[in-house]
């Protein structure tokens, strides 16, 4: 009697931590991804909640007038075109070399015009890629809690449109897996970004680029392994490498290729 207690003690033991052990696999591959797809849509419904009835008034509370001006410097394209931004706004054309124009590794981007609180959401980033109905809001910060809702704008880094490297981060697995297919985008995929008044087309300049995670180069002003010969107007979207770890980060970065005033409706990159 004493080993058949024994062993069916054991094998009920086996039988819990077994059901436990499936259970939190659920909850960290499927319902945190729930909660945090909820939470995303929330995000970006409340953002064109928010978008809308400042339109009403005329202007964005706290819109820095520079972003919304374009990425040229102009004041927006007609009715059915995407104004340009021009070779100097995407750095293509100046600099002698990577890291040109004083804003190497470990140089800072000017701070943000009135940056949000960290933790709000300020803008929706859609990638065609990765989906016709991919759409996921950018808040402030890179917090744990931050990137349970969303994308994380890197404190520190240019906003969208502005001069410099617009940085952002989201989870590859887990809470909504919002980078889970990032090795897929390819040289001239576009990336667009809305601050609630302008749209913004970002360009991919090549093939995703794995580093370690302590390399910090890669969110500044002109990172140094991008290519980029100058100051321009970037994006930089890292997730973590390989899917299911964290030991290296996956880097894509962009240039700014046109503008548009979000009244005049949707860019060419979200109408094909």
């Amino acid at each position: 009697m004493g080993t058949r207690l024994v062993v069916r003690t054991l094998s009920e033991l086996c039988v819990t931590v077994g059901t436990l052990i499936v259970l939190l696999v659920v909850y960290v591959l499927y319902w945190t991804g729930v909660r945090a797809n909820s939470a995303m849509d929330s995000e970006v419904h409340r953002l064109q909640e928010r978008w809308s009835a400042a339109a009403g008034g005329g202007q964005l509370p706290g819109q820095d007038p520079g972003a919304r001006t374009g990425g040229n410097g102009g004041t927006g394209a007609a009715a059915g075109t995407d104004t340009p931004a021009s070779p100097s706004a995407t750095g293509q054309g100046t600099g002698a070399g990577k890291g040109a124009g004083g804003t190497g590794p470990g140089a800072k981007t000017a701070p943000r015009k009135n940056p949000p609180p960290s933790g709000e959401s300020f803008a929706v980033m859609y990638i065609p890629r990765l989906g016709r109905s991919w759409a996921k809001p950018v808040l402030q910060g890179t917090g744990t809690d931050v990137l349970k809702k969303g994308l994380g704008h890197y404190d520190g880094t240019a906003g969208p449109g502005q001069t410099g490297n617009f940085a952002v981060a989201g989870h590859r697995r887990t809470y909504g897996d919002p980078l889970k297919d990032l090795p897929e985008l390819r040289s001239g995929d576009p990336v667009v970004v809305t601050d609630g008044t302008t749209w913004f087309t970002y360009v991919v300049d090549g093939a995703p680029f794995t580093t370690r995670p302590d390399d910090v180069g890669v969110i500044d002003p002109v990172p140094a392994e991008s290519g980029y010969r100058g100051p321009g107007r970037y994006l930089t979207l890292t997730t973590c490498e390989p899917e299911w770890g964290h030991s290296h980060r996956l880097i894509v970065w962009a240039h700014l290729d046109a503008t548009r005033p979000m009244a005049d409706g949707k860019p060419k990159a979200l109408l094909s």
